[in-house]
């Protein structure tokens, strides 16, 4: 008599409806947060898909590992690089190897920062690049890890604030990078000005302009301290994703902000409703307060959704 030892792992996983099951999946992959080495699991009218890390709305769940499939390290996929969380070659080989789109495996060396928000990378295995493609809802970017910011983990709001934006608006991204949101908006906006300080990013940016064949979106190489001084437009809707600095460049967003527009802003937090009093001091309103992930046990990546008045308090410039 013989017996199957199953190994059950208790883990992130997100419920959605059986019918939007495979939609899900897809969306998953692409965002590179399904875990591939745990199966799905179905709850009544439900499925329960196995998370790379927290999300929001996720639950603790117990997931069956995917039957002839090794369980691998923790990792994190961007395009044809996978990034580990420990410097470890030999669980880096396993990496490569369970995956055909693989080219390259990496481990950061410490978090990021800097003026260019970018990190250091050690190559464990494969190509010796930091440089990929990126597949995100019909769009290709071509991103360097080590040379400019990408967060493959917004691929889910970059959607949400396209299905936002009106086809008559012009909208400003304050910190482009290699242009995602920019390329992602220009489908609906009718000018899009996407503005970094990091050269190496606006060079990828306008590869990415080409690739994608957007006509619409306006590189600018500048410090976006100083866009109020030079732009001639009043934006309808200003993007803000510089999650570790933001807060030093909202009276900037609000001064470029008609009123009425929205502002999208990007910040790791610690607390609900840690930014509120700023923006409201400023002149906005907060219609909605979002955690987009996790970053560590005391602090979380966050966004709001802010609606500029009509009229900024006093001592506010227009």
């Amino acid at each position: 008599m013989s017996s199957v030892v199953v190994m059950v792992a208790e883990q992130w996983g997100t419920r959605v409806p059986a019918r939007k099951g495979e939609e899900t999946r897809q969306a998953l992959i692409r965002e590179n947060q399904l875990d591939l080495t745990r199966k799905p699991r179905r709850d009544g009218d439900t499925l329960l898909f196995p998370l790379l890390s927290w999300r929001e709305g996720a639950e603790r769940c117990g997931f069956d590992a995917m039957p002839g499939r090794p369980v691998l390290p923790r990792h994190e996929l961007v395009g044809g690089i996978a990034i580990m969380q420990d410097p470890d070659p030999s669980e880096a080989a396993l990496i490569l190897a369970s995956r055909p789109s693989l080219h390259t495996v990496v481990c950061a060396r410490g978090e990021v920062s800097g003026e260019y928000r970018t990190r250091e990378y050690d190559v464990l295995a494969g190509e010796p690049t930091t440089r990929t493609q990126v597949t995100e809802h019909g769009h290709r970017f071509t991103v360097d890890l080590a040379g400019a910011y990408f967060s493959a983990r917004l691929s889910t709001e970059r959607q949400r604030i396209l299905a936002e934006t009106g086809e008559d608006e012009v909208v400003l991204d304050m910190f482009a990078g290699v242009g995602p949101f920019a390329i992602t908006l220009a489908a609906r906006a009718t000018l899009v000005v996407a503005v970094d300080t990091n050269p190496h990013a606006i060079g990828l940016m306008l590869e990415n302009l080409t690739q994608n064949r957007v006509k619409n979106v306006l590189p600018v190489l500048a410090d976006a301290r100083r866009l109020s001084g030079f732009l001639p437009w009043k934006f309808d809707r200003i993007i803000m994703n510089l999650p570790l600095a933001g807060t030093e460049f909202l009276d900037t967003a609000f001064r470029l902000c008609r009123p009425g527009g929205t502002i999208h802003f990007y910040s790791l937090v610690s607390r609900e409703g840690e930014h509120r009093e700023v923006i409201r001091a400023l002149g906005g309103v907060v219609i909605a307060e979002r955690v987009v992930r996790s970053y560590s046990p005391a602090q979380w990546h966050a966004v709001y959704d802010v609606r500029v008045r009509d009229a900024p308090p006093a001592g506010i410039d227009s």
